[in-house]
């Protein structure tokens, strides 16, 4: 039986995927590199850790990895203010809640911006527990941040929510389902490629789907 849902946050609950990629495009472009716009948001979903290295290569990677990410996140910080919810979060988030199950926000994220998007739907009050970039060594796709979170709240079986085929790999790197999300700007054919189980447009058809009993479905 499913007894925790790991949600995952930027571009999944908050549309912040195009700030990130704005923000990421800013950084290179201050280093003069150029890589397109679309191999950028492509990426957004893996950590910051490899983020560089696969859009950039190996090279810029060690060169100006951590540089490029203090540049990113002084770009971010000049944005994230526009960032919103989406509609149907904080409904999403009362639906698990009310199908009594663990509820975890699991995000590899800078603290700061954590904090910042959990109070646009008041996260806090109701997830049972949250990650940031400080509780795992390995960012998506790895499975570090599913296995923190399932941890986190002594759950046994779980499923990934996410927006990217980055939380849908690492989902089946942890051995547990995902369910897709279109807000990231993949695919439901991108999606279910990378493992999801089921895809929803938004936050708000899936807590549709779930007080429904999807999870209970998702089980059988």
């Amino acid at each position: 039986m499913i007894d925790t849902v790991i949600l995952d946050v930027d571009g999944t609950l908050v549309d912040s995927n195009y700030h990130h990629t704005l923000a990421w495009a800013r950084a290179f472009g201050e280093k003069d590199l150029h890589p397109p716009l679309w191999r950028v948001h492509r990426a957004i979903g893996m950590g910051g850790d490899k983020l560089v290295g696969h859009v950039a290569g190996d090279d810029v990677e060690k060169e100006s990895g951590d540089e490029l990410r203090d540049l990113w996140s002084e770009q971010f910080d000049r944005i994230i203010g526009e960032v919103t919810a989406f509609e149907g979060t904080r409904a999403l988030l009362e639906a698990v809640k009310g199908q009594d199950r663990r509820l975890v926000l699991a995000s590899s994220g800078q603290p700061q911006h954590i904090k910042t998007f959990l109070d646009l739907f008041d996260g806090t009050s109701i997830a049972d527990a949250w990650t940031t970039s400080e509780d795992v060594e390995e960012s998506k796709p790895a499975a570090d941040l599913l296995d923190v979170a399932l941890e986190r709240v002594g759950g046994t079986r779980g499923v990934m929510v996410g927006d990217s085929i980055w939380d849908a790999r690492a989902a089946k790197a942890a051995g547990i389902p995902s369910i897709g999300l279109r807000t990231g700007g993949f695919s439901e054919a991108e999606l279910r490629e990378a493992g999801a189980v089921e895809v929803f447009d938004g936050p708000e058809a899936l807590g549709e789907a779930i007080a429904s009993g999807l999870l209970d479905r998702l089980t059988e």
